[in-house]
């Protein structure tokens, strides 16, 4: 199965948020939708962890912060996800 309509030059010559972003368009949607629903279902757990330990006023302050304090940080691990869910869809898509 072909998920890129591009040349493979061109697939790795763009970003991890560029090709996921054409992953999720293109590959099979019910294999998207249960990828996302485990990326959610994460956010869900760790917000669950840190209301249990008292610091959810404190991830609130550093969703608002970290972006701007340590905008390379918060890109690699953005960059990170976005490699593991085109990974994760295009390893169930073969």
């Amino acid at each position: 199965m072909r998920l890129f309509d591009d040349d493979e030059d061109g697939f790795l010559s763009t970003t991890p948020r560029e090709n996921f972003f054409q992953v999720i368009h293109t590959a099979n949607r019910n294999i998207v939708d249960l990828e996302l629903e485990k990326l959610i279902e994460r956010l869900a757990v760790a917000e669950k962890m840190l209301e249990e330990k008292g610091l959810e006023e404190e991830y609130e302050r550093q969703v608002l912060t970290l972006p701007t304090a340590e905008p390379t940080e918060i890109e690699n691990r953005k960059n990170s996800l976005f490699i593991e869910t085109v990974g994760n869809i295009v390893t169930q898509c073969e």
